[in-house]
């Protein structure tokens, strides 16, 4: 039996484009990037191609990609970079309840620095409210951190607005785009962000790599130290394979933007309405929101969503019960918390992503088997009482 991957918000294959693009860079065109041989030099033009494609799929210019090692790194460098480059002893942060741990850690690591924080609530559909960031400005506002797509929920936040409102405040605004990018077209001129995360292996590149767009201008101090790589804000000889592979997978998703999201909404939409018509008290949270169109999250109410994940899994069909940084966290989902779900229900939600793997017949297999499994490990609960038929 084939299993079926359903969990691309966690990680996805590295596309076989990329993987090809990639290996001559282990064995074959192995210089450091930094040598001014002809070794040296044939990676560096690699590597600033692969600057150029990334630039490309964000809107931006080249000079304004910072190669990292990752989503968490590129938002630590946007937020600590910035906030430490900011000479004032008083200084504040706005974000919201439902970030990634990546800049939710990084903003309480600053709280133990004397930085005070505001965490923006959202609404039951996981959308934050730009009038609350507006009212959340102080005199001594520093930074706005928002992310673009949520990744447990996959709800758009208002970026443009509130990248109006930092610019009119003269505040700096960083967003992270890790489950955005390659989804959503992205124009960080448009959008009016001066920071912007992205990591490799959420657009099929593989793992330990990242970018962070810095906009010109964008005070940045270094938080790593070492020789003068990335215009002095990420020291550290460049990870030239991983650095390939995120470039062509940037111009792969740039190429992919015009079909594939629309593919995997009819896929998305296709599943989550058979799901809600053959298992009762199921609900998608954050249908009432914008989506990014591979990913859904759906309470199956009296379970527990983790011994749903391990059902599945026995059924060949991988899922998630969150954010893969979190998995066998005992608390519940800080995300699914912050709409309203109390803990029971927010331990019974499961995320289903999809991506460029997902073919229709892997839809159509998981609409057999999911509502069969719910009612299975609900006939187990003491706590759920099966619906009577009438005739």
């Amino acid at each position: 039996m084939a299993r079926i991957y359903l969990d691309h918000n966690a990680t996805t294959p590295v596309d076989p484009e990329v993987l090809s693009a990639m290996l001559p860079f282990f064995a074959q065109t192995y210089g450091n990037a930094s040598s001014i041989h002809t070794f040296g030099q044939q990676a560096r033009a690699a590597v600033e191609q692969s600057r150029e494609h990334v630039a490309r799929l964000l809107g931006a210019r080249a000079a304004e990609i910072v190669f990292t090692s990752g989503g968490t790194e590129s938002d630590n460098l946007a937020i600590l970079g910035v906030v430490r480059a900011v000479p004032s002893e008083r200084k504040h942060v706005i974000t919201t309840a439902i970030e990634h741990h990546a800049v939710l850690n990084t903003c309480q690591a600053l709280e133990a620095e004397g930085v005070e924080v505001t965490y923006l609530p959202v609404s039951a559909a996981g959308v934050v409210d730009p009038a609350g960031v507006r009212e959340a400005l102080r005199p001594h506002t520093v930074l706005i951190s928002v992310m673009m797509a949520n990744n447990e929920l996959g709800t758009i936040q208002p970026i443009e607005e509130i990248g109006r409102i930092a610019a009119e405040a003269e505040v700096w605004f960083h967003t992270d785009a890790v489950q955005a990018a390659g989804k959503v077209p992205i124009d960080v001129a448009h959008l009016g962000v001066d920071l912007l995360s992205i990591s490799g292996h959420k657009i099929y590149a593989p793992k330990g790599v990242g970018a962070l767009y810095v906009r010109s201008g964008t005070r940045l101090a270094p938080q790593a130290f070492g020789g003068h790589h990335e215009r002095d804000r990420r020291p550290g000889t460049e990870n030239v394979p991983g650095i390939i592979a995120l470039g062509k997978a940037a111009e792969l998703s740039l190429a992919k933007q015009a079909t594939e999201p629309a593919r995997l909404a009819a896929l998305r939409d296709r599943f989550e309405k058979a799901i809600l018509d053959r298992v009762p008290a199921a609900r998608v949270n954050g249908a009432g929101a914008a989506r990014v169109a591979n990913t859904t999250n759906i309470t199956f109410s009296f379970i527990e969503g983790e011994s749903l994940v391990i059902a599945l899994d026995l059924q060949a069909i991988a899922c998630s019960t969150g954010a893969a940084c979190s998995s066998g966290a005992i608390e519940p989902s800080h995300v699914l918390t912050a709409i309203g779900l109390a803990a029971p229900e927010a331990r019974a939600s499961l995320r289903f992503s999809l991506g460029r793997t997902t073919a229709a017949e892997d839809v159509d297999r998981a609409i057999a088997v999911v509502p069969a499994v719910v009612e299975h490990l609900r006939d187990l609960s003491p706590l759920y009482k099966k619906p009577v038929s009438t005739p």
